[in-house]
């Protein structure tokens, strides 16, 4: 993903970690850095603030939405997967389709293009051996995973750390509001 900022454009770093229902976001930035860790079996989602070593909890997927976005992630079809984005909230009247295979950083993808009610469009390309997405590009913003590396993941990447002190929910923040 890409912002501006005075001028600048700023490219975020991370890594993406993923097991069978649990997926991990780390983003590095210049200011402070987070982790997400959604946990889909258990409908919870943890962010880590590494910085002051203290995490809050949430309840994840409570809502189709929020259940839904998960799949924006893991399509359960890669060949077809206008049926899976289409359902998303975020998604409704947008248009999909499929416009055919291309190669990412050495890895075979299908590439998809989704165009909003607005004519805005975007582009998604999916691995199919992931079922994850590699590179995505739309008006706003931008974005492709390197350096990917297929491998079992230790099950402590998806835990909180020891010595981390669990953070209260600020007052007046619903339980349901949306997360990063």
């Amino acid at each position: 993903m890409y912002n501006t900022e005075n001028g600048k454009d700023l490219v975020p770093q991370g890594k993406i970690y993923m097991a069978k229902d649990k997926l991990r976001m780390e983003v590095h930035r210049a200011g402070p850095g987070g982790v997400l860790i959604v946990n889909m079996a258990t409908q919870t989602s943890t962010v880590l603030i590494p910085q002051q070593k203290m995490y809050m909890e949430m309840p994840y997927g409570q809502s189709p939405q929020q259940r839904q976005a998960f799949t924006f992630f893991r399509t359960g079809d890669v060949s077809n997967a206008c049926g899976d984005w289409q359902k998303l909230a975020a998604n409704r009247g947008t248009t999909c389709r499929k416009v055919g295979n291309d190669t990412v950083n050495g890895r075979n993808t299908v590439k998809y293009e989704g165009t909003r009610a607005d004519g805005t469009t975007s582009y998604m390309w999916l691995d199919p051996s992931l079922r994850f997405p590699v590179k995505w590009q739309g008006k706003n913003d931008a974005g492709e995973l390197r350096n990917i590396n297929v491998a079992s993941q230790p099950a402590s990447l998806f835990e909180i750390p020891a010595g981390y002190q669990k953070m209260q929910m600020p007052m007046g923040m619903p339980p349901n509001m949306p997360h990063p």
